[in-house]
């Protein structure tokens, strides 16, 4: 991992095409500019957990009648 330091109006480049720079600090949080093209998805990890979580519980309540009525349409 990489560890830097910034100061507010600071930025980092990654690659070509994406910034973040640093907009404020204000006891003890970091607000954060990203500047990156509209095709490059941007998630705080922590909801990408959760919707991870959340796949995998709704992954374990298959109703069988519900497979065999999606299996039927899809033969179709």
């Amino acid at each position: 991992m990489l560890v830097l330091a910034r100061k507010v109006d600071e930025s980092i480049q990654l690659g070509d095409d994406i910034i973040l720079k640093v907009i404020s600090i204000d006891k003890g949080v970091v607000k954060l500019g990203i500047e990156a093209p509209k095709d490059v998805n941007i998630i705080r990890s922590e909801l990408l957990e959760n919707v991870k979580d959340s796949n995998v519980a709704s992954s374990k309540e298959i109703d069988d009648s519900l497979l065999s009525q999606l299996s039927s349409i899809i033969k179709k």
